[in-house]
């Protein structure tokens, strides 16, 4: 029960990502502006979890995992009404924007309770546990935005939200074992949070692992961000197939997460990683130039993105794991740190998307394959040190 609670809390974020996916033209409809314009709202969501989880690791840190969980699903709750209620597209871009900063208690709060339960070799098959009920998450979540769609309005995505909040919030509260107690001696005062993230920071292995995670990531968001109008407007699809393709798509992240767990049998967490990403740049690569030539139709592009992601798959459980495998003490702010890394490269990208928007695949594609590439020279560049093979090694 405490992992599927686990994976409740970090599927919060990309649940509230992908649920109104398929509303974007009903929502720029009903708020009488423009789908670029309510992408925004995508961005701010992003930006708000980028931000937002530098703010938890300290609490989390201090007070324990719990209390900082508890209050930031109430946020979390909260802003999902205001989002229901909103009457302009520039509220929703605010709403969204404290709607994350709620999420961001359950996704490092997650990441960090996996840290403090398991070892690094242990955290990295966890991660990919994880991983399949996250990943669930785009499957069913544009399904249930698109049910609530035909049935209702877009206003009913983000009361559907606000109500499965609650609801873990419930099983938190009720269920949740506390993994770790407070600690009087991490300060809340600026200048030893900023020494704390310092330390963090600094440490090769992190650095390594997390940008080259959160880069990989961000190939996902471009994604994200792209993918409603190149699938509906340039290839036409509906509402329903959209969402199916979604499905279909997400089923390769899902697949590649739990063959992770059975290569770390036999390989390193960092020899996995090397090689997906290898392969998610190389395909990435081949997506952006067919795109740019113009020659790519909707099989070839579902079949490279299903690919593509499948190799995220891979990439997701082992950086998250090594990248965190150095710290225990300040579990919390690692967790934070990382997932700001990749949250905030995920905001650069879709909003790099949004930017570059000139009616093709090209904006999307092209930022998916630089992403990839990106990561793999971090990776590549920093050649940080097999940590996993060394679990108890520069714990902090």
């Amino acid at each position: 029960m405490i992992f599927i609670i686990l994976g409740l809390l970090a599927a919060i974020g990309p649940f509230s990502i992908d649920m109104y996916l398929p509303g974007f033209d009903a929502i720029a409809a009903s708020l009488h502006t423009t789908v670029a314009h309510i992408q925004l709202s995508l961005t701010s969501f992003f930006i708000g979890i980028a931000s937002g989880q530098i703010i938890y690791g300290p609490l989390l840190d201090r007070f324990g995992r719990k209390v900082p969980l508890i209050v930031g699903l109430g946020i979390y709750i909260a802003a999902s009404v205001g989002c229901a209620l909103t009457n302009t597209a520039d509220n929703l871009i605010l709403y969204r924007f404290i709607q994350a900063l709620g999420s961001c208690g359950g996704m490092v709060a997650s990441r960090a309770m996996v840290r403090d339960f398991f070892g690094p070799t242990e955290s990295a098959k966890i991660f990919s546990l994880l991983m399949l009920i996250i990943g669930i998450s785009p499957i069913l979540a544009p399904t249930v935005g698109s049910f609530v769609m035909a049935h209702w309005d877009w206003h009913g995505i983000f009361i559907v939200l606000a109500v499965m909040a609650t609801a873990i919030l419930l099983t938190v509260i009720f269920i949740l074992p506390e993994s770790h107690g407070s600690d009087p001696r991490i300060s809340l005062m600026p200048k030893p949070i900023v020494q704390s993230y310092w330390q963090v920071f600094r440490n090769r292995q992190f650095f390594s692992y997390a940008f080259a995670g959160g880069l990989a990531s961000s190939g996902l968001y471009a994604y994200l961000a792209g993918s409603p109008y190149i699938m509906m407007n340039l290839y036409g699809l509906n509402e329903k197939q959209y969402g199916i393709v979604f499905a279909l798509i997400a089923s390769a992240l899902i697949t590649a997460s739990q063959l992770n767990r059975y290569l770390l049998n036999t390989r390193s967490s960092g020899y996995v990683a090397k090689i997906a990403l290898i392969v998610q740049s190389s395909i990435g690569v081949v997506l952006a130039v067919l795109s740019l030539s113009g020659i790519i139709n909707l099989y070839v592009m579902v079949a490279l993105i299903f690919l593509f992601l499948g190799s995220q798959g891979f990439v997701f459980p082992n950086t998250s794991a090594l990248a965190l495998a150095p710290f225990s003490r300040l579990a919390g702010s690692a967790s934070a740190l990382m997932g700001s890394i990749q949250m905030g490269c995920g905001a650069l990208s879709s909003a790099l998307v949004s930017y570059l928007h000139n009616q093709t695949a090209v904006p999307m594609t092209a930022v998916m394959a630089g992403c990839a590439v990106l990561s793999l020279f971090i990776l590549l560049a920093g050649s940080p040190r097999p940590a996993d093979s060394r679990p108890g090694q520069n714990r902090r």
